[in-house]
C-alpha cells in the first residue's frame, strides 16, 4: 500500500560526520508497496537536490510526485514487487532535521548553527528508516544526481545491507566546474542583503538570490542544445514592462524566470547553501584512499550506473569510472550510456530511455 509523507522520529543523538551533535532528529519519507515477509523486497531512493520524498501518487496524497512515471504497479519500479521508500535529505526542506527546523536548545531556528552537511549524513538519515521499517537487506539502492551521490556513500558505509545500487547521472565526487558553479549560486544567495547572514524572515525573504541562483542552475541542468531546439529565438509572449529597457525579450529568459519563482516559494534558502554544499564535500576516496579502491569494498552484487552524454554537471566519464570501478569478478555491472539532449535533467525529463534500462535490470533481481 501508499502512503502520505510519514516522520522517523530518532531516540538517539545523531552525530554528524563533520563534528556537531543533532538531538530529536526527524526523517519524512514515503512508502509504496508492502514489505514481504522475509523483509528483503525494499528499495530505497535518494533524492536529487531539489525534490521532496513525495516520488509518486499514492491515495492519500494523490498529486503526482516528481518521478511518477517510475514508480507504481507495472513501472519500472514495480510496487506490486516491491516495497518501496524514499526519503527525504536531511537538511532540506521538506519534514526533515534542517536548518530551517527548531533546534530544541535553543527554540528558534538552527540556520547557520546547523552542523556541516555531508553526503554521508543524508544516507545514514536513510538508514535509519530502513532499520525503522523492518527492513533486513534492501533489494535495491537507488538514486540520480545528488542522490546518486548519496547510494555511493550507502554502499560505503553500510556493506552487505544492499543487494544492488543504481546511480543516475551521479558521481564519486565533484568537478572543479559543478563545484565552481554551486559555489557561485551559493554567493549570489548571501550576497542578497535580505539573506542577513541567514537570519531572514519568512515576509523577508532573500528571493532575488534564490531566483538568480536557480535561473542559473537551470541553465547548467540541460543542454545548448536543447536550450537551441526548443526555444530558438522566440520572442516571450508577455509585453516589455514600459521604461525597462532590459526586460524579457524571449521566451528562454521567461521559461527561466517561471522556474526560479516556482522554486523560491518551495525551498529555504539556507536548506539551499547546506545541501548544495554537501554535494561539493563529497568524495569517495574518503572510504577507501582511492575511489577505486573504495568502489572494490562495495558488496553489491549487482550494479546498474546511467549516465547521459550531454551532462554538463556529472559528464558521462564520472559515470564509465564507477561503472569500471565496480566491475570485479563475478559482479553484474550495466552501464547506460544514454543520448538524452535534456543533460543532467533528463532522469526527470527522458523517461522513455531511462524506464527500459531500469526495468530490465530490476526484473532480473
Amino acid at each position: 500500500m501508499a502512503t502520505a509523507r510519514k516522520i522517523l522520529k530518532l531516540d538517539k543523538p545523531f552525530d554528524m560526520r563533520r563534528g556537531g551533535t543533532l538531538q530529536d532528529v526527524q526523517v519524512a519519507y514515503e512508502t509504496w508497496g508492502d514489505l514481504a515477509f522475509c523483509a528483503d523486497n525494499a528499495i530505497l531512493i535518494f533524492t536529487g537536490l531539489s525534490p521532496s520524498a513525495h516520488a509518486a501518487s499514492s491515495t492519500e496524497d494523490p498529486s503526482p510526485g516528481w518521478w511518477e512515471d517510475m514508480i507504481g504497479p507495472g513501472r519500472p519500479i514495480d510496487t506490486r514487487r516491491f516495497f518501496v521508500i524514499c526519503i527525504n535529505s536531511l537538511g532540506s526542506p521538506y519534514g526533515s532535521t534542517s536548518p530551517a527546523s527548531i533546534n530544541p536548545a535553543t527554540g528558534k531556528p538552527y540556520r547557520l548553527t546547523f552542523p556541516v552537511l555531508t553526503v554521508e549524513d543524508i544516507a545514514r538519515a536513510g538508514h535509519e528508516v530502513a532499520v525503522h521499517l523492518g527492513v533486513k537487506k534492501l533489494a535495491s539502492v537507488i538514486g540520480p544526481s545528488l542522490g546518486g551521490m548519496t547510494v555511493l556513500a550507502y554502499c560505503a558505509l553500510f556493506p552487505n545491507e544492499a543487494r544492488s545500487v543504481v546511480s543516475i547521472s551521479g558521481a564519486a565526487r565533484s568537478l572543479p566546474f559543478s563545484i565552481a558553479l554551486r559555489s557561485l549560486q551559493r554567493e549570489i544567495i548571501r550576497r542578497d542583503p535580505a539573506w542577513d547572514e541567514g537570519n531572514y524572515t519568512a515576509d523577508a525573504m532573500p528571493v532575488t538570490g534564490m531566483r538568480l541562483a536557480r535561473k542559473l542552475g537551470m541553465i547548467t541542468y540541460r543542454s545548448a542544445k536543447e536550450w537551441q531546439i526548443r526555444f530558438g529565438r522566440e520572442r516571450a509572449n508577455a509585453e516589455a514592462k514600459p521604461g525597462d529597457p532590459f526586460g524579457i525579450d524571449f521566451e528562454v529568459e521567461s521559461y527561466l524566470e517561471n522556474h526560479a519563482i516556482k522554486f523560491t516559494g518551495q525551498y529555504d534558502p539556507n536548506c539551499y547553501l547546506y545541501v548544495s554544499r554537501a554535494m561539493d564535500l563529497f568524495d569517495l576516496a574518503d572510504h577507501g584512499g582511492t575511489v577505486a579502491d573504495a568502489l572494490k569494498r562495495f558488496t553489491v552484487e549487482r550494479a546498474l550506473i546511467m549516465g547521459v552524454e550531454t551532462d554538463l554537471l556529472f559528464p558521462i566519464e564520472q559515470q564509465l569510472e564507477l561503472a569500471d570501478g565496480l566491475r570485479t569478478e563475478g559482479r553484474d555491472v550495466q552501464f547506460a550510456r544514454l543520448p538524452s539532449l535534456q543533460g543532467h535533467d533528463a532522469f526527470l525529463a527522458d523517461m522513455d530511455r531511462f524506464r527500459p534500462a531500469i526495468d530490465e535490470f530490476l526484473k532480473r533481481l
